[in-house]
């Protein structure tokens, strides 16, 4: 298993699809925990996240055979993600863009922002600064929201949020641009 984990995406695909099981299972075992964070924040909710992420990988296990391997295989996975987790939205009648924290009441920018380790100063510094920026988020569009997480959560590059998006490369420059400078000024 472990030098399957050494392989790339592309490796992987190709050795499942002459027949290699252990391959498809270290591709969910890779994209399982970012996929489902993924449409958690997408979905708004654990439960929720949890039927999508499934949903996720039946499609992939199902569709992989017509995957074009000269694309890059994350980009398709989310996009995959993206489209599930829409869908569900649109069966579900609501989209809570909005809202950040799940069903525990625990939130997910405070959680990405939080340092495991801060000395107590630095933790109530970065509480602070963690309240005020989930609610400076909180007042982006949800166009904006999704590129800043692809982007420093998911440490997507520009590129693979457009093509994650089904967005031009372009659009998602410039709304990363106006994103920043939005948030900016809710900040000041």
């Amino acid at each position: 298993m472990i030098r399957m984990q050494n392989r790339s995406d592309t490796q992987l695909v190709a050795d499942y699809l002459c027949g290699g099981e252990k391959a498809f299972e270290t591709l969910v075992l890779r994209y399982l925990k970012p996929i489902y964070s993924f449409t958690c924040r997408y979905v708004g909710g654990e439960r929720d996240a949890n039927d999508v992420t499934q949903e996720v990988f039946v499609k992939v296990w199902r569709y992989i055979k017509r995957f074009d391997q000269s694309k890059n295989f994350k980009t398709w996975i989310f996009s995959i993600a993206k489209n599930t987790a829409l869908d569900h939205l649109k069966r579900k009648k609501a989209i809570p863009f909005s809202e950040f924290e799940n069903e525990d009441g625990e939130n997910i920018i405070t959680e990405t922002l939080a340092d495991p380790c801060p000395l107590p100063q630095e933790l109530l510094e970065k509480a602070g600064m963690a309240q005020i920026l989930t609610l400076a988020m909180e007042k982006l569009s949800p166009k904006y929201r999704m590129v800043l997480f692809l982007r420093y959560n998911d440490h997507f590059n520009f590129r693979e949020i457009a093509e994650s998006l089904d967005e031009p490369l372009h659009t998602i420059t410039s709304r990363h641009r106006r994103a920043l400078i939005k948030l900016k000024e809710l900040l000041t």
